[in-house]
């Protein structure tokens, strides 16, 4: 089983033991399990096959440990089926679906009989889900939408479940003798939020040889096929992965034509038809004379074609060829140029590491500074407590500063957007920290207009510094808020307020078209990995590659700034 098979069978015991009505601690203590174990850098078979110790991953202990490697040997868990034995049939199914809690797909299962998708799609069609009692019409038509929406996924794979996948068979497929220029293309490379089937070109002495390697790879569940120069196979997760393997002057068209667009490729043989010209995965061939020329790397295709490198990212037929014909595509930013991160969770809140922890792994990335902003915890916690809490964060702040860790925190907070709209802090404590993010994290189908005031009035609040995850979407899980996002970059620019692209695989929030009209209209956007451990910093990545989706410079971006520069924007000394 992988990391992702592992959190989810997790997840669901964390929600049959709050129908059961268990512990909260032991309830969390799963949930936070799945958390950690899906954001894993590797593998949990193969750190079982290394002999490492789940048990030094933080956030799991003995228990879950061995249930984990339970699951890793045998490919269930007992405990599992024992308890969801304990309720009705096709509960799991009901409560795989975004928008479906426990005690939901329990009332459903129970007192509808309904056990399937399906299922449950003809009881909202034929009026008996809005007949249940404090359902209506609706929670039935929220929850039409999220079948809608669950089945549209189907068709597509997050990109954060399926890079790791590929990143996986990349490393193994590597070590074949003579293998060369390894990567993959298509929507992947692009980085698009979620991919269909994985392209994966290379070069070789002898593609033969590499060609059957890939089809002995551990993570091939099944082969639909190979030659001596390609194969197609499927992977975890469900991808199907076609390698092809060519000379090495050959590679560069070859990955240009195979990355796309397909809209990016169409504009750029229209045009370069007018010019006598054919392009194909084989190269360039002059019309006139028949003549292919051959390039090794794309730099040289482009090159030949007149146009300045363009990357991968901003291949969609929006301008990038025109800008390259003129040399005028910018620089986009990259991962290097990231000096800092301003959303990171601790034990004080529902991360797993300390303070401490979490700025001695920010250090080691090289950063200036690392932004500690805990949740302020919600309503039903008393006012006193949270102040308590953000003045033992805040000593503690100090006393690090003070120490030889050679990186400065920034005291911080993740403060919640009330359903009414007033934040979950006064001001008088907000006004005294350096940073401030505001994040809406409750009910989420409010309309429109009231939702759009909400994150507007939060924008309008003199302490508040970012806007965390905007939409509030969970990619295949939650969909964005009903907010119009037109009126809240407008309200960014004019307060000069930062809007947050999220890093979380999950969340990729601010999306790539959103953060592109958010930097058109001059707002100042920040990359946050809402980091939970020390492992999730290095998700940063993923908000890298949204931002150059979205043409970002590392002007553009807050945390590519000095920490002078960062202190001036806040206002802060």
């Amino acid at each position: 089983m992988k990391n992702a098979d592992i959190a989810t069978v997790f997840e669901n015991i964390a929600d049959l033991l709050e129908l059961k009505g268990e512990n909260k601690f032991k309830i969390r203590a799963y949930s936070r399990a799945a958390q950690v174990i899906s954001h894993l850098p590797e593998e949990m078979e193969l750190m079982h096959e290394e002999g490492k110790d789940f048990q030094d991953v933080p956030g799991i202990g003995e228990a879950i440990a061995k249930k984990s490697l339970e699951l890793i040997t045998t490919g269930k868990l007992q405990y599992y089926e024992d308890l969801k034995s304990q309720f009705p049939e096709g509960i799991i199914n009901l409560m795989d679906l975004p928008g479906i809690g426990p005690k939901t797909a329990y009332r459903l299962a129970t007192e509808l009989k309904i056990t399937s998708i399906d299922q449950l799609e003809q009881a909202i069609r034929d009026g008996r889900v809005m007949a249940l009692e404090r359902m209506g019409e609706k929670t039935a038509a929220n929850i039409l939408h999220s079948i809608e929406a669950f089945r549209r996924k189907d068709r597509r794979i997050p990109l954060g479940e399926a890079l790791p996948v590929v990143e996986e068979v990349l490393q193994s497929l590597k070590k074949a003798p003579g293998v060369g220029n390894l990567t993959p293309a298509g929507s992947l490379r692009r980085f698009k939020e979620s991919v269909g089937d994985i392209d994966i070109m290379g070069t070789a002495d002898n593609p033969e040889t590499v060609v059957a390697a890939f089809t002995r790879l551990p993570q091939v569940r099944e082969i639909l096929g190979h030659g001596p120069t390609k194969a197609s196979v499927i992977l975890p997760r469900g991808l199907q992965a076609d390698l092809r393997i060519v000379e090495h002057s050959r590679f560069g068209s070859l990955l240009q034509h195979f990355t796309g667009s397909k809209e990016h490729n169409v504009a750029l043989r229209t045009k370069m038809q007018k010019k006598g010209l054919s392009l194909s995965e084989y190269g360039i061939t002059d019309v006139s004379t028949g003549i292919t020329e051959k390039f090794g790397d794309e730099e040289s295709f482009y090159n030949r074609l007149g146009l300045q490198y363009i990357p991968p990212e901003i291949r969609e037929d929006m301008g990038e060829i025109e800008l390259a014909e003129q040399n005028a595509i910018p620089t986009l930013i990259e991962l290097r140029d990231v000096k800092g991160d301003f959303h990171a969770h601790t034990l004080s809140s529902d991360g797993m590491d300390t303070i401490e922890d979490m700025a001695r792994a920010a250090k080691h990335l090289g950063y200036e500074y690392l932004a500690i902003t805990d949740h302020s915890s919600g309503r039903n916690i008393p006012a006193d407590k949270k102040t308590d809490r953000i003045r033992k964060q805040t000593d503690e702040i100090k006393r690090l500063n003070k120490s030889s860790l050679g990186i400065r925190l920034l005291n911080g907070v993740e403060v919640d957007i009330r359903a009414d709209g007033s934040l979950d802090l006064p001001d008088d404590v907000l006004e005294k920290l350096d940073i401030v993010v505001a994040a809406v994290h409750s009910s989420f189908l409010q309309e429109r207009g009231h939702m759009t005031q909400r994150i507007i009035g939060a924008i309008e609040n003199p302490n508040v510094d970012i806007i965390a995850h905007p939409t509030c979407r969970k990619i295949g899980e939650r969909e964005p808020v009903d907010v119009d996002m037109e009126a809240v970059f407008q309200a960014a620019a004019k307060f000069g307020k930062a809007l947050e692209i999220n890093a979380m695989p999950e969340r990729l929030d601010l999306k790539d078209l959103h953060a592109y009209r958010a930097r058109e209209l001059g707002v100042m956007l920040v990359i946050g990995t809402d980091s939970h451990t020390v492992s999730h910093l290095n998700l940063m990545r993923f908000g890298i590659g949204v931002a150059r989706r979205a043409w970002c410079r590392p002007l553009d971006i807050l945390n590519t700034k000095s920490l002078k520069d960062v202190l001036d924007y806040l206002h802060r000394s």
